[in-house]
């Protein structure tokens, strides 16, 4: 299986990331087409005061300030405090600038009969019970200084809750980074189709709890611009069940449902070892061979029956020398190679990456290091998928000169450069393959994975499933990075259940790797 197009408009405007220049030409395409701003404002504004009104209900919240801004960002903001007014709220709009569009200029004059109260310095709003942000939508590049950065500072000083429309003002729409400075929103209303910015990691500290208020956006323009498949994604529910649980038929063995071997461990790191064979063990892989250094083999046998645990040779730190001789490396169907190893492992990461192994290759940690060291023209010229797992250390130890300021465009630019699969660990796992196919987010995790050893269950969870898809068939590229995504995303919910469950402080790697299997039956039930 490979990561299927989504067929519903639905799936469509739920999956898709877009920059401001897309954004910029499909609205301009339904323009062109005889919608009129002016309904379209009304329409935004309409949906964002009626989700409002449930977030933030009467009485508790009856006082709102509202921040508007000169463009048509300011103007849903003021649709929406009219909307807000009529209501029953208590409605305090402020203007910094007095340039405005024509359009919003109106709405602000239609607001001034109605009776609205106009501060004239944003600490009058610092009585509201909450705020919305209408100061700049997407297409923002320059940097915010002067009196605007002094009232987005003023508001965030006030530590009340904010929402922001479509994105909080002062974050880049593409690359989420902060324009000098930004609002700290509690809710963000993402308008029309997801903005690349809210995906990545350094926009999260600001975008709060984000939704989409989809405003019906014809599908036929969306791919007019986007195309039929989106070189940017969000990884769905529906998306990654589709690849899980890997199905069975009913006359089968286990070294058809895949054989993986795991390269792993030293005397110092022995816990990543059995993290990520715990990882692997959790994705159903029919057979899991675990290469270690002979000093922790007990440890291994013993938490691990069903695995045959490979002893093997051991350097002066008690990292792995080198497999056993007699080991061929083409018995299995993938092979995981770094957690834990440590830099005394060098000479197994050369052997995994010679012609004596043709297959499926993930590489994590250690192997990580040690591949920066090498260089990595290793990679090329290997028929079978390389997936490569880098934090963010690690990924600008292989690729200096590729910037972190966008991890979309970054993980891209590495995929093609190394010819591999890349998955950028973080607070958004963002996973790319070559050849600019697409790129994909995790659009939901938790900060309770922060914990030593999550990446290591990742590791063993997603080689298993490369393991299985192999052993049926020959692993295409498409194929390993549905399992790629498949894997980041049942990681992920693991971890959100965990943290509902026990919370933040509960989830430890060992707990996560054992609650693998109950988090995805919770959602195939």
């Amino acid at each position: 299986m490979s990561l299927s197009v989504p067929q519903s408009r639905e799936q469509l405007v739920r999956m898709a990331l877009v920059t401001a220049d897309q954004m910029r030409a499909i609205e301009a395409r339904v323009f062109a087409a005889g919608l009129p701003v002016e309904a379209l404002m009304e329409k935004v504004g309409g949906l964002i005061a009626r989700r409002i009104q449930t977030l933030y209900a009467l009485p508790r919240f009856a006082r709102v300030g509202v921040l508007v801004g000169p463009g048509h960002n300011g103007g849903d903001a003021l649709v929406v405090a009219r909307e807000l007014h009529f209501a029953g709220y208590a409605v305090s709009v402020y203007q910094p600038l007095e340039r405005a569009k024509p359009l919003t200029d109106a709405h602000a004059h239609y607001g001034r009969s109605l009776g609205i109260a106009q501060a004239q310095q944003v600490a009058e709003l610092s009585a509201c019970d909450f705020v919305i942000d209408g100061l700049f939508g997407f297409g923002l590049e320059r940097e915010i200084t002067g009196s605007m950065a002094e009232c987005i500072e003023q508001v965030n000083g006030w530590a009340k809750p904010v929402v922001s429309i479509d994105l909080p003002s002062g974050l880049h729409t593409d690359s989420g980074t902060v324009l000098g400075t930004a609002i700290q929103a509690e809710h963000t209303l993402c308008l029309g189709l997801w903005k690349r910015g809210l995906l990545q990691d350094q926009a999260l500290a600001y975008a709060g709890e984000a939704e989409l208020i989809d405003f019906d956006l014809p599908q036929a323009d969306i791919e007019a611009v986007l195309g039929a498949e989106p070189t940017a994604r969000q990884i769905t529910p529906e998306i990654a069940l589709a690849e899980l649980p890997l199905k069975r038929p009913q006359s089968t063995h286990k070294y058809k449902m895949g054989h993986l071997l795991l390269i792993a461990g030293s005397v110092r790191y022995n816990g990543a070892a059995l993290l990520s064979a715990l990882g692997a063990r959790a994705s159903g892989v029919g057979m899991l061979s675990i290469a270690v250094p002979a000093s922790i083999k007990p440890l291994l046998v013993a938490q691990l029956p069903e695995a045959l645990v490979i002893g093997c040779p051991e350097t002066e730190t008690g990292a792995i020398a080198s497999l056993p001789e007699d080991l061929d490396l083409q018995q299995f169907h993938a092979i995981a190679c770094g957690p834990g190893l440590s830099a005394g492992a060098r000479a197994v990461v050369e052997q995994v990456l010679s012609p004596q192994y043709t297959g499926p290759l993930v590489l994590d940690a250690d192997g990580l290091n040690i591949l920066a060291e090498l260089g990595l023209e290793r990679l090329q010229g290997r028929s079978a998928p390389s997936l490569l797992t880098p934090h963010p250390g690690e990924f600008k130890r292989l690729f200096p000169n590729v910037t972190l300021e966008d991890r979309l465009s970054a993980t891209q630019a590495a995929a093609d450069s190394c010819g591999s699969i890349v998955l950028l660990k973080g607070a958004r796992v963002v996973v790319a393959g070559p050849d600019s196919q697409a790129v994909w987010v995790n659009p939901a995790s938790t900060p309770a994975l922060a914990r030593g050893g999550s990446g290591d269950v990742l590791t063993g969870l997603t080689a298993g499933l490369w393991a299985q898809a192999a052993a049926s068939t020959n692993l295409s590229l498409p194929t390993a990075v549905a399992k790629t995504t498949s894997a980041a995303w049942w990681h992920a919910q693991a971890g959100i259940q965990l943290a509902q469950e026990r919370t933040e402080l509960g989830v430890d790697a060992f707990t996560l790797a054992t609650s693998l299997v109950p988090a995805l039956t919770v959602w195939l039930v």
